[in-house]
C-alpha cells in the first residue's frame, strides 16, 4: 500500500511538472523570417568589427567572476531573462554583448583543474602559477615561506600604478581572498589571511600576512571594497557590526589596527573609510581620493540574502569605485571579482551562485555606462569552472531551477535540470537516490543533486570564456594560456615592461600603418549591437 501510494504521488507530480513545463514559443520564432533577420543584423554588426578600435587604453577594468565557466554563463543568461518574465534563452548578458571572445586554458603548474590563487596569479601577473600561491612563480612552495624571497611576480595593478594610474580592487569576498591578494600579495599560502593564520616558523622566517601586505606592499591603493573586516583589527577586537558575535572579532596576532593605520594615512589626502551600505552612498566620488570599504567581517553575503540595507551590491560598489578612479587623467585599473558565485557552486546552492553571477552582469553594465570603449578596454572572464550542469531536455522557458520534463528511464524518479559531478548534494535514501517530489527543490538553499558525494563540490578543469571591448580587444581571440590576459592589457594601456610599440596621441600605431576607422561609423554600430 505504501509502495502504491508513493506512486501516485511520483505520478501526480510529474504529471503537473508535465503541464506546466509544455514548451512557449514566442509567435515570431515560428516565422522563418525572424531568424533570417536576425542573422542578417548580427551579420552587419560583425563586418563593422574589421574597424577595429586600436587606440590606447586609458583605462583597464577587469571583471572575474570566480568559478563562472560556460554552464554558468549560460544558466545566468536564462535566469536573467526569466527574472523579468521571459523565457530566457533568447536574453543577452551585459557580456555577451562584447564583440571579442576567447577561451582561457586554467591549469595550475601543479594541477590539472585549477584552484583559485595560482589563476589569479595567471591573470593578474602573467605567470603561471603553483596552487594555493599568491603573487610568486612556480619556483614558490605552498606553505613553505623560504621559498618566497626571490620569486616574487608583480602584478598589472602595480604596472598601472607604476604608470601613474589610479587603482582599485572591488570585490563580494575577503579582499584579502585568493583572487584579490594576487593583485597585491606575494604569499606562498592563499590561506595566510592575517598573522594568525600563519606558522610560527613562517612569521620567525619574515613572511607577512596577506591583510598586512594589501596596506604595504603597493602604497597607496586608490580604492579597495570588499570583506574580511576581522583580519585588519587586533585579536578579540569586538566587530563594529555585529559586536557580541565571537566569530567575527579581530584576528591579528601583532595587535595592530590596520583600518586605523589607513586612516592615519590618508586623513589629510580626501581618504575615507566606510563599513556599511549608506556610509558608502553618502559620499561624493569627487571629494573622495582614497577609499577603503569593509562591509563584512569575513566574505560579504550573497546578493540573493543580501541586507540592503547595510551592505551595498557589487555594482553600487563599481559606480562608486569607476567615479573616484576616472578624476585621474592618466587614467585607472579596476578589478572587480564576484567572488560568491564560486562559494555557491561549492555548497551546491545554484541559486545564489547564478544569482551573483546576474548581478556581476549588471556591474558590467553599469561600468559599460560609466566609461567608453574608446578608451576603455574591459575584460570580463573566470578563474576557473565548476563540474556544474544542467540538461535533460528541458523544455523552452522551463524554469533554469526546475525539473526536467521527464523522469529518469532507470529509476523512475524526477530530477531537477540543474545538477553537479560532486558535491553535497549526493544523498541516498534507503539505499537509493533521493526522491526529489517530496523535496522542495526551488527553496534557495536546496543543494542539487550530485553524482558524487563530497563536502564541498569542486572546480571543473575546462576552459572558461574572455569577453572583450574596447582599445585592442581584438587580441582575444582564439584560445590562450590564462597568463595571456594580463599581457594584452598592459599592452593595450602601454604599461609594464612592453612599451617599444606605444607612442603618443591616443594611437599606438603611427598614421602610415594605422588603418583608417571611421569614430561615426563604429558609434552606430556599436549602439546597434548594444540595443
Amino acid at each position: 500500500m505504501k509502495g502504491t501510494l508513493q506512486l501516485v504521488v511520483i505520478c501526480c507530480t510529474l504529471l503537473a511538472v508535465s503541464c506546466a513545463q509544455q514548451p512557449s514559443i514566442p509567435e515570431q520564432e515560428k516565422d522563418p523570417n525572424f531568424w533570417r533577420m536576425w542573422a542578417q543584423r548580427t551579420l552587419n554588426n560583425a563586418l563593422t568589427l574589421q574597424h577595429l578600435n586600436q587606440n590606447q587604453a586609458k583605462n583597464l577594468i577587469m571583471f572575474l567572476g570566480d568559478g563562472m565557466g560556460v554552464p554558468t554563463v549560460t544558466a545566468a543568461r536564462i535566469l536573467k531573462g526569466q527574472l523579468s518574465g521571459y523565457p530566457g534563452e533568447e536574453t543577452v548578458l551585459e557580456m555577451d554583448k562584447f564583440p571579442f571572445v576567447a577561451l582561457s586554458k586554467t591549469y595550475n603548474t601543479d594541477l590539472q583543474v585549477s584552484d583559485s590563487a595560482g589563476t589569479a596569479t595567471a591573470f593578474l601577473c602573467g605567470v603561471k602559477a603553483n596552487s594555493g600561491t599568491v603573487g610568486v612563480s612556480a619556483n614558490a612552495v605552498r606553505s613553505q615561506c623560504n621559498t618566497t624571497f626571490g620569486n616574487e611576480v608583480t602584478s598589472i595593478l602595480k604596472w598601472a600604478k607604476d604608470a601613474g594610474k589610479s587603482v582599485g580592487i572591488v570585490t563580494t569576498t575577503r579582499i584579502n581572498h585568493a583572487t584579490p591578494s594576487a593583485s597585491y600579495a606575494h604569499s606562498v599560502d592563499r590561506d595566510w589571511y592575517s598573522d594568525n593564520e600563519m606558522p610560527p616558523e613562517a612569521l620567525q622566517a619574515g613572511c607577512k600576512d596577506i591583510a598586512r601586505q594589501l596596506f604595504e606592499n603597493i602604497p597607496n591603493i586608490d580604492v579597495m571594497m570588499g570583506g574580511g573586516r576581522k583580519y585588519m583589527f587586533p585579536k578579540n577586537t569586538p566587530d563594529v557590526e555585529y559586536p557580541t558575535v565571537e566569530r567575527h572579532n579581530g584576528t591579528r596576532n601583532d595587535g595592530r589596527n590596520l583600518v586605523q593605520e589607513w586612516i592615519d594615512r590618508t586623513k589629510n589626502k580626501k581618504g575615507y573609510y566606510v563599513w556599511n551600505r549608506s556610509q558608502l552612498l553618502q559620499l561624493n566620488p569627487f571629494n573622495v581620493d582614497y577609499l577603503l570599504g569593509l562591509f563584512e567581517p569575513s566574505d560579504l553575503m550573497y546578493d540573493l540574502e543580501r541586507n540592503s540595507a547595510s551592505d551595498p551590491s557589487l555594482t553600487e560598489m563599481v559606480e562608486t569605485a569607476i567615479k573616484i578612479l576616472r578624476k585621474n587623467p592618466n587614467g585607472f585599473f579596476l578589478l572587480v571579482e564576484g567572488g560568491r558565485i564560486d562559494h555557491g557552486h561549492h555548497g551546491s546552492l545554484a541559486q545564489l551562485a547564478l544569482h551573483d553571477a546576474v548581478e556581476m552582469d549588471r556591474a558590467v553594465g553599469r561600468a559599460g555606462l560609466l566609461t567608453s570603449i574608446y578608451d576603455t578596454m574591459t575584460i570580463v572572464t573566470a578563474d576557473h569552472s565548476h563540474v556544474f550542469t544542467f540538461g535533460g531536455y528541458t523544455f523552452r522557458g522551463n524554469s533554469i531551477f526546475g525539473l526536467a520534463p521527464e523522469p529518469s528511464d532507470v529509476d523512475m524518479k524526477p530530477f531537477t535540470s540543474i545538477a553537479y559531478g560532486n558535491g553535497p548534494g549526493y544523498k541516498l535514501v534507503e539505499g537509493e537516490r533521493e526522491n526529489i517530489s517530496n523535496v522542495n527543490f526551488g527553496d534557495v538553499h536546496y543543494q542539487a543533486q550530485s553524482a558524487v558525494p563530497l563536502s564541498s563540490e569542486t572546480h571543473g578543469g575546462e576552459d572558461v570564456p574572455v569577453f572583450a571591448k574596447g582599445p585592442l580587444a581584438h587580441l582575444m581571440h582564439g584560445v590562450h594560456e590564462q597568463n595571456y590576459i594580463p599581457h594584452v592589457m598592459a599592452y593595450a594601456a602601454c604599461i609594464g615592461s612592453n612599451k617599444a610599440h606605444c607612442m603618443q596621441g591616443g594611437s599606438i600605431f603611427d598614421d602610415a600603418t594605422r588603418p583608417v576607422v571611421s569614430t561615426l561609423v563604429a558609434t552606430l554600430a556599436v549602439a546597434r549591437f548594444l540595443c
